[in-house]
């Protein structure tokens, strides 16, 4: 076996591994974001937490706003960065900031939250109900769940500038200000899409022959 290193030696060691990983830290302090997501891809633990560092308060933030929880926030935060950990190649300096590209992974996963949890909820009404009136009339059973059907697919076909705001508008219940907010756009741009995607929701419903009357649009 090898004889075991002094103790001055120890200490010189331990020294030069303290001041390379401070040269590293000073390195990724100074480094873009753009070379963060490279060192990311080759697998350079530092190089994420330097990129949650300038970022990660943000998107918690945002996460937050929409979601209005913080454990789900957290949740969604931690699955943004765990993408970029496992697919660093998505972000395209060329085509926007590292920070929008993170915002926009976090609006999205967190209204498919919003989605998933309203799904549920419904899902636990309907089961309420069922038990709660157990002769219900079944015409009038599929009749409902024919009409929810319908609006999810009329809401579906709308573009995303037009589907959105009225997701977080009339079924994340958050007010016009928080959805411009959400959406990074003007209040008034964000009422004008909402006007536009209920009318195009009506229109689209009326062609199903479901009158939308009673369902808030």
């Amino acid at each position: 076996m090898p004889a075991p290193l002094p103790p001055a030696a120890r200490r010189d060691i331990r020294n030069q591994v303290r001041q390379r990983i401070q040269c590293v830290q000073m390195e990724l302090e100074h480094a873009s974001d753009a070379n963060l997501v490279v060192a990311v891809g080759r697998w350079h633990e530092h190089a994420l937490a330097e990129i949650y560092r300038r970022h990660g308060g943000a998107v918690h933030s945002l996460a937050r706003r929409i979601l209005r929880s913080d454990p789900p926030a957290e949740e969604i935060t931690q699955e943004v960065f765990l993408d970029l950990w496992n697919h660093p190649e998505k972000f395209d300096p060329q085509r926007g900031t590292l920070r929008s590209f993170l915002l926009a992974r976090t609006h999205g996963k967190s209204v498919d939250f919003v989605r998933s949890e309203m799904a549920r909820r419904r899902r636990e009404e309907k089961t309420s109900r069922e038990t709660a009136t157990a002769g219900y009339d079944i015409d009038r059973e599929v009749w409902d769940m024919a009409v929810a059907d319908q609006v999810q697919e009329a809401l579906g076909a709308l573009p995303d500038e037009l589907r959105q705001p009225i997701e977080l508008a009339y079924f994340g219940g958050h007010t016009y200000r928080e959805v411009a907010e959400m959406l990074q756009e003007p209040e008034g741009t964000v009422k004008s899409r909402i006007r536009s995607g209920l009318g195009r929701l009506r229109i689209s419903l009326a062609e199903r022959g479901v009158a939308p009357a009673g369902a808030g649009l």
